[in-house]
């Protein structure tokens, strides 16, 4: 007898059923028919954080061309539009789906597979009694991934993946075409932002364990380059200074450099300190000598050879690759 029939005998089988795909699943019970199988790809994107924003996904079914979707997200944060892009994607499925999900975020998947569970527990409150942020996109993702089985997949972004790259590019061009502020103010201006080699530093430091790492997004046009490495023995200034001599040293275009960093000690260091340090044989303004001498001459050596600009980037509305930078850090931490 199907589950139909015992529906119709008065026996609610819904109430039994945790999620819409637990009661699907009854409503075939016996001949439980396998799920059809789709790859979704899903990224955010805004600049400055918080700021305009965009999403996209591709959605690979097993058979037909991939479906690509993106929408702008006006006023937002990038966070936000890592989550609207996962739930846009599901929502779009017509039944329900074995789905793997390819996420560059790991607020995303460390949300949805670890940290949900204790949200709701508390009542959608964090471990420190605050409201969970983006708790209306949590809910509704929630709902949308409870009518699919789902196999939550973290990726590292800007590694050549094709759909990923993909499903950034949707963003971004969302992002750009819902802003008209998002275009420079001249042609000029956008040709020489276009043609600026842009590093993003990202760095970890455990001062107790002396293990740390280093990270950096290159961008150039439509190009994109990861580096980053786990080191010991270094503190968080020698990292910062390691990732832009690492990053400069790469190059092999002549074109205006722009560095972004959160530490203030290589911007400086960099932008005012160092023509003193030349100066004085690199010995600072008291007499003393210079910390970490070694990393600057190498660095000062790199900075004739290149016209670079160092943007200290604010830390709490950081720009998306800063974001991005940050988790890799952590990533290549983790390297054994």
């Amino acid at each position: 007898m199907r589950c139909e029939d015992h529906l119709l005998q008065g026996y609610d089988y819904r109430a039994f059923c945790k999620t819409p795909l637990h009661y699907q699943l009854y409503l075939t019970a016996g001949t439980i028919k396998e799920l059809p199988l789709v790859t979704i790809y899903s990224d955010g994107a805004c600049s400055p954080n918080p700021g305009p924003g965009g999403w996209g996904a591709v959605l690979i079914y097993r058979h037909g061309s991939p479906v690509e979707l993106s929408g702008y997200g006006g006023q937002t944060t990038n966070n936000r539009m890592e989550l609207t892009a996962v739930v846009k994607a599901l929502s779009s499925l017509d039944c329900s789906y074995k789905v793997t999900l390819f996420t560059d975020s790991q607020y995303v998947k460390n949300g949805i597979t670890s940290w949900i569970n204790s949200w709701q527990r508390k009542n959608w409150q964090t471990a420190g009694k605050k409201p969970v942020k983006n708790v209306d996109l949590w809910k509704a993702l929630l709902t949308e991934s409870g009518k699919h089985e789902v196999d939550w997949q973290w990726i590292r972004g800007h590694t050549s993946n094709k759909w990923n790259e993909r499903a950034d590019e949707l963003a971004v061009a969302a992002r750009l075409a819902g802003d008209g502020s998002a275009t420079a103010a001249t042609t000029g201006k956008a040709e020489q932002q276009t043609d600026t080699i842009h590093l993003y530093t990202g760095v970890t430091c455990k001062h107790s364990t002396g293990v740390g790492s280093w990270s950096l997004i290159l961008c150039w046009r439509h190009h994109v380059k990861i580096m980053g490495q786990k080191v010991t023995g270094m503190t968080a200034n020698q990292l910062y200074i390691k990732a832009v001599i690492e990053g400069l040293s790469g190059l092999t275009k002549q074109f205006p450099v722009e560095v972004h960093t959160h530490s203030g000690y290589l911007r400086d260091g960099a932008t005012t300190w160092l023509t003193g340090w030349k100066k004085r044989n690199w010995r600072t303004r008291e007499g003393g000598a210079v910390s970490n001498k070694e990393q600057w001459q190498e660095l000062s050596r790199l900075l004739d050879l290149h016209d670079v600009r160092f943007t200290l980037d604010e830390r709490d509305n950081p720009p998306c690759h800063m974001l991005e930078a940050k988790e890799l850090a952590r990533e290549f931490e983790q390297v054994s």
